[in-house]
């Protein structure tokens, strides 16, 4: 998925993250983002070839929500640091001028996932491993774009533990 990087300074949006008990789906919605732009407007689905499912929320071309649907086989390290993101900006999904009212976009890729003992840092990697850089896109949420504008991966920062049952 290419992504038009756009520098920002203004403090960052902040992050809201609800569980689903249920169905063991964790989103991330991210409050106050500026959604209006002229970029897609949509949902990008992000299937895991193992099956899992990685859905960001777009509006106005905006990353404004994460949901983990189905996730990937998590590997769990003793600790995982998020690297220290190049600096803020506005991730653009642009829309496609051939496709302009689309409103979901779909991509099979490699997903895979990594998190700390705690599993309050979690990092998708999108595709094979490769370079990139990341940028802070809310207080929470790192995006990971490789070389050629491409998104590389998505850091989830101070996750809630999963609830516990009743």
């Amino acid at each position: 998925m290419a992504l038009s990087v756009v520098p920002g300074d203004a403090a960052p949006a902040k992050v809201h993250y609800h569980w689903d008990a249920d169905t063991d789906i964790l989103g991330a919605e991210v409050r106050g983002a500026d959604a209006g732009g002229s970029g897609l407007t949509g949902i990008v689905e992000i299937e895991g070839r193992e099956g899992s499912w990685l859905n960001i929320d777009v509006r106005g071309g905006q990353i404004v929500g994460v949901e983990v649907a189905v996730w990937p086989d998590v590997k769990i390290v003793p600790t995982l640091a998020a690297p220290e993101p190049v600096g803020a900006a506005h991730l653009v999904v642009p829309a496609r001028a051939s496709q302009p009212g689309i409103a979901s976009v779909e991509l099979d890729a490699h997903l895979s996932a990594e998190a700390d003992r705690a599993e309050r840092t979690v990092h998708f990697r999108i595709g094979q491993g490769r370079a990139a850089a990341s940028y802070r896109a809310a207080a929470d949420l790192l995006i990971d774009v490789d070389e050629s504008q491409h998104l590389a991966g998505i850091w989830l920062l101070n996750v809630p533990p999963f609830p516990s049952a009743p």
